[in-house]
């Protein structure tokens, strides 16, 4: 990573691969970030830069890499290891934060709270440029997830092809909708979407706000 590398960031602005962090204000709040990243398709953090992309710099290198690393160690469970390096940039120094994919998923943030009971309880992922708590949906496919495997076959029932028919006409549904399509509990109506989309058949959208299915290719009911 260089001067060149960080100005193309830079000029390239924050998104869903990107976060600019003028400086670090606690572990915690750059453990959610190290985990939306970690959970969906890695990323980048640039520390020391503005959200306008100025460069503010960064005071002292050792005692962030050292946030860094404790919010990676001690926030985020299981663990995330991610490549910090310092890059000199117009007399002032970013820290630059690389965040593989995780093979590992999910990866669960461990608050003040969580690490003294031992609970681990929220996902973060990334949706554009933010950092968005994950759904119980979003978790049990990321629970489930693993580039290696091959798709999961599931059995194709009435409450399924009521789904697949209501999609051709409406394109969309959501975990509520689809549960009173077919008259069944949220919970037994999540679990039959999460195992779909596993399937490839449907995909799932996250936003900030809202959340829904849609086919992953035409079917023809």
């Amino acid at each position: 990573m260089n001067f060149h590398d960080v100005n193309q960031f830079i000029e390239e602005g924050e998104g869903f691969g990107v976060e600019f962090k003028r400086r670090i204000s606690s572990p915690e709040k750059i453990a959610r970030t190290l985990i939306s990243f970690s959970n969906t398709k890695g990323g980048t953090i640039l520390f020391g830069v503005d959200d306008d992309g100025s460069i503010i710099g960064v005071e002292s290198e050792k005692s962030e890499v050292e946030l860094i690393e404790i919010a990676g160690r001690d926030f985020c469970d299981p663990p995330i290891h991610s490549l910090i390096e310092i890059v000199p940039f117009n007399g002032r120094d970013v820290i630059v934060c690389q965040i593989p994919e995780s093979k590992t998923k999910p990866h669960y943030f461990l608050g003040e709270e969580n690490r003294l009971n031992g609970e681990n309880t929220r996902v973060y992922i990334r949706v554009n440029d933010k950092t968005v708590l994950a759904s119980r949906e979003v978790v049990k496919i990321l629970e489930n997830e693993n580039p290696d495997a091959p798709p999961l076959k599931v059995a194709i029932g009435h409450k399924e092809r009521k789904l697949f028919q209501y999609l051709e006409q409406y394109e969309r549904i959501t975990v509520r909708e689809f549960g009173r399509l077919v008259n069944i509990s949220d919970r037994r109506a999540s679990r039959i979407l999460v195992q779909l989309v596993r399937a490839g058949v449907i995909r799932i959208h996250t936003y900030e706000k809202e959340e829904f299915f849609t086919l992953a290719y035409k079917i023809g009911y």
